[in-house]
């Protein structure tokens, strides 16, 4: 359900959740309340005043006066209908009213995925055919494989005679047959192409059609998910996560890379995100209560070097000119021959990777938002460590891969830390004093800065004229929270009796630097794709934005550092997890699964690493938001105003 809270003095409307926390949703529409302990409720200073409407709220730090005339904490307050909210005036200590901070940002949500994705059908790769078979006699004593052949056909009045590829079946079959009194649910294979045979997989005693599933995993570097969808209708009925466990042998691609080239160390990477992958099977099975036998489809994707780590393919070669993995179309593999918990006759397909660094999760993201069907021009952006970007439209598309570095993961930052309980996530400064408004994951004293935090505060300082576009800190201004540390300058976001760790959380311009190259990466590696083609921004129709770390990024506040294009915002879309939407689609619809052949083959990579103009766009993108404002419209606008 939806409510609509009215911010007064500054007449701002948004649209919110019910239960929806309201500084946190204070923060999103861009009205500025003084609050420092990121929603722990112990400054005391997020007090508003509940004008109509009704919250539910927690009367700590409130005087039992405040509270009677309608006064409530927003870092402790969920809002439970329409509400209309009236910001106390700010003051100086000698009294002096503080005018209110402009409304200059707020999160801009998503646009429906409707036209993107589109709709798929329920008609999955797999399927099952429930047979009741005659016992053979004397008079009819044919094979039990031709028995249930000729069975087959009276269903399913079909020319091309379903083929079987293995000894497993023809082992188990006779068994099944008899003990099951001739009836039997047989498992079918899709053919690759459309107008090839059924496949006939397993065999399984009496009607199992209604167990059909399937399972969508995301092979992710930090992180690995599945999705089991119901084959019969298509529905996701259950998911489970959980961290990769090749991070104990390095966080990022490179460090496994190189593990791997250690005794032993491929195996190792191997069993490890198996393990990771059986872990996650068995959580989804207890949940629903079946066996992994029930499991008949696996769809994977990952980056290139997780595809070969899976498969236990050697990817040193990757790292090293001029970057080549050693396979791009990855084999159909039975998931049990990999030590998966699963029927021997499981599948698991895993989506093919273009290049070294741009793998089959960015394929099955361009496949989900189908790029390769629309006649509008894309630009496909998954922001990461290693950035992967894709621009084109059903005619061509062109694709790179681009190190951004571990900044928006919290990593080069001196209180970085990945979006966990107690990261900074959303951040405002207060024009004339100053202070903060923090917002934390979880609505506790801050801990630390996650990666869409490090955009809110660096655009929200940029703004209020606390650095500058160079990334330096404004020396002139004379206030306790902006300061020479250790490190150089930097501005206290938190100080230590505020935050959960008990020193200061601060951002440093070392800081500011680590997130000036990292988003300069991400927007050269644009410049430089639009380039090879003879286009620029505003040739653009669509910017599609994928991975987990897209949710959480303020349009507003990323154009304003730089991070992405400033074109018209109604451009902007936000696909989720595509790696995993990919697999969903493919694993339902085998018309779409196929279609994935034809989305690889479209793709063109263009290598940055060695490009003479990636490094030119590079060096001018190291400038907030550009050195060429002129690119930035709207920013520059909004820096001209503040001034």
């Amino acid at each position: 359900m939806k409510h609509t809270i009215s911010f007064l003095p500054d007449n701002i409307t948004i649209e919110v959740d019910k239960g929806e926390n309201l500084l946190a949703a204070a923060a999103e529409a861009g009205v500025y309340i003084h609050a420092y302990c990121g929603g722990d409720g112990v400054c005391g200073k997020c007090k508003v005043k509940i004008d109509q409407g009704e919250v539910r709220s927690d009367k700590a730090n409130l005087k039992q006066e405040d509270w009677n005339q309608g006064y409530r904490l927003a870092c402790l307050s969920s809002v439970q209908s329409d509400l209309t909210v009236t910001i106390p005036e700010m003051t100086t200590k000698s009294g002096k009213a503080l005018k209110r901070k402009p409304k200059t940002t707020r999160t801009i949500s998503a646009r429906s995925l409707d036209t993107l994705i589109g709709q798929w059908k329920v008609d999955p790769p797999v399927s099952k055919l429930y047979l009741e078979l005659p016992p053979p006699t004397m008079e009819d004593n044919i094979s039990d494989m031709q028995r249930v052949m000729r069975g087959i056909k009276q269903v399913m009045p079909d020319p091309r005679e379903p083929s079987y590829d293995h000894p497993e079946l023809i082992k188990i079959l006779p068994r099944a047959l008899r003990e099951s009194e001739w009836k039997i649910t047989l498992l079918l294979l899709r053919g690759k192409y459309k107008g090839e045979p059924f496949r006939i997989i397993d065999v399984e005693a009496g009607d199992t059609t209604s167990r059909l599933y399937g399972l969508a995993v995301d092979i992710g570097t930090t992180t690995c998910s599945g999705v089991l969808v119901d084959l019969n209708t298509g529905k996701i009925i259950a998911e489970a996560s959980g961290y990769n466990g090749q991070i104990s042998y390095g966080e990022d691609v490179i460090s496994r890379i190189i593990y791997a080239g250690r005794p032993g160390g491929l195996k190792a990477l191997q069993e490890k995100v198996v393990a990771t992958i059986n872990t996650i099977i068995e959580d989804i099975c207890r949940d629903m209560i079946i066996s992994p036998a029930d499991i008949s489809y696996i769809m994977a994707a990952g980056n290139t070097v997780m595809s070969h780590l899976l498969l236990g393919l050697d990817p040193k070669y990757i790292r090293e000119a001029p970057y080549v993995p050693s396979v791009s179309q990855f084999p159909l593999t039975k998931a049990a021959g990999l030590g998966i918990h699963a029927h021997p006759s499981v599948r698991l397909f895993l989506y093919p990777c273009i290049a070294s660094y741009v793998g089959g999760d960015i394929v099955a993201g361009v496949h989900a938002c189908q790029m390769a069907k629309s006649e509008k021009i894309s630009l496909f952006i998954d922001i990461g460590t290693n950035g992967e970007i894709v621009v084109g439209n059903k005619e061509w598309m062109v694709c790179a891969a681009c190190s951004a570095g571990p900044a928006f993961e919290g990593g080069g930052i001196q209180y970085g830390m990945r979006a966990a309980t107690g990261a900074i996530e959303n951040f405002q400064i207060h024009p004339e004093t100053y202070d903060p408004m923090i917002v934390t994951i979880g609505r506790i004293k801050p801990s630390g800065i996650c990666g869409s935090g490090l955009i809110s505060i660096v655009s929200e300082l940029l703004e209020a004229k606390v650095i500058d576009q160079q990334g330096k800190f404004n020396r002139s201004l004379d206030h306790p929270r902006i300061r020479e540390g250790r490190e150089g300058w930097e501005y206290v976001l938190a100080w230590g009796q505020d935050s959960l760790i008990g020193e200061d959380i601060v951002i440093t311009e070392v800081d500011l630097d680590n997130l000036m190259r990292a988003k300069g990466a991400m927007y050269a590696g644009y410049q430089t794709l639009l380039d090879s083609v003879g286009l620029g921004f505003d040739d653009l129709d669509r910017v599609i934005m994928a991975g987990n770390f897209g949710a959480y990024i303020d349009l507003e506040k990323a154009i304003c550092i730089g991070l992405l294009p400033d074109v018209d915002r109604d451009k902007f879309f936000y696909l989720g997890n595509a790696s995993m939407l990919g697999c969903q689609i493919s694993l339902s619809d085998v018309d779409r699964f196929r279609e994935r052949v034809e989305v690889r083959q479209l793709i063109t990579n263009l290598e940055l690493a060695e490009n003479n103009e990636f490094m030119s766009y590079y060096m001018a993108s190291l400038f907030l938001p550009h050195t060429d404002m002129s690119l930035f419209p709207s920013v520059r606008e909004k820096l001209a105003e503040s001034l």
